[in-house]
């Protein structure tokens, strides 16, 4: 009988892609919220989904796209990010940039000014040696080569070590149940350390962000200070937002 019930609930998942345990409880009103868990846990050790915070999704929606292919999704977008990021940024202190495209477009809009950059993106070199009054320091660790980011032990040593005042966060997807989410592992463990090293955290995230939901999340609004996005956003998520303090850009 739970072979079948765990067919069900596989193929629920895979044409919905992504689903909440409430909506599988609809769905299997016969078994209690824990067999349901347990459902998922064996429907992810065989590689059909990942279990989320609150619900699950396809194992084929969770792959972050190459570095490149994002680079060139909604660069007005990402310059209007940018722009509005510009102004927390202070001469005199020091600044962490997460990899990722939106934190390159902010990184190419930063003047020449007084500051201790650190960073995760390793391909982010080139655009920093421009700097001549800034201190730039790039992050340690293993070379993502998909998304050029660094991370693993070293990186999070090096993190551990250093003090932040701003903390620029890239965003892979969002929800109300899984809050802020990214799709590797290891980068999660770096985003978690910003946050909590940083003395504000700032989540750089587009609108389409919204409609995305990546297997790991490193944050709540309760853990960030900032949200800065392209577009305004959603009554729900401003209204989270204001309930945690949280200012949204």
């Amino acid at each position: 009988m739970y072979q079948i019930r765990q067919a069900k609930i596989r193929d629920y998942i895979a044409e919905k892609e992504i689903v909440s345990i409430k909506e599988l409880r609809a769905l299997c009103p016969e078994v209690t919220f824990m067999t349901l868990h347990r459902d998922l846990d064996a429907l992810q050790r065989e590689g059909h989904v990942i279990k989320l915070r609150g619900g699950a999704r396809a194992v084929r929606h969770t792959v972050d796209p190459s570095f490149l292919s994002r680079e060139r999704e909604n660069v007005g977008g990402k310059n209007q990010i940018a722009a509005k990021s510009l102004s927390l940024i202070q001469p005199g202190g020091s600044v962490f940039f997460d990899a990722g495209t939106t934190t390159l477009a902010l990184i190419r809009a930063l003047p020449d000014i007084n500051l201790t950059i650190f960073t995760t993106g390793a391909n982010f070199a080139n655009d920093l040696q421009r700097f001549t009054s800034a201190s730039v320091y790039l992050c340690c660790g293993s070379l993502n080569r998909s998304n050029m980011a660094l991370s693993g032990h070293s990186t999070l040593k090096f993190l551990d070590e250093i003090n932040i005042d701003l903390g620029f966060i890239g965003v892979s997807g969002y929800s109300d149940e899984s809050g802020f989410t990214c799709g590797k592992e290891s980068e999660m463990h770096v985003k978690k350390l910003v946050i909590r090293k940083a003395r504000k955290s700032i989540m750089l995230m587009d609108s389409a962000k919204l409609t995305r939901l990546m297997p790991y999340t490193f944050a709540a609004f309760e853990d960030v200070d900032y949200v800065v996005s392209d577009a305004e956003m959603p009554e729900n998520f401003q209204k989270k937002a204001r309930e945690a303090g949280v200012t949204v850009l």
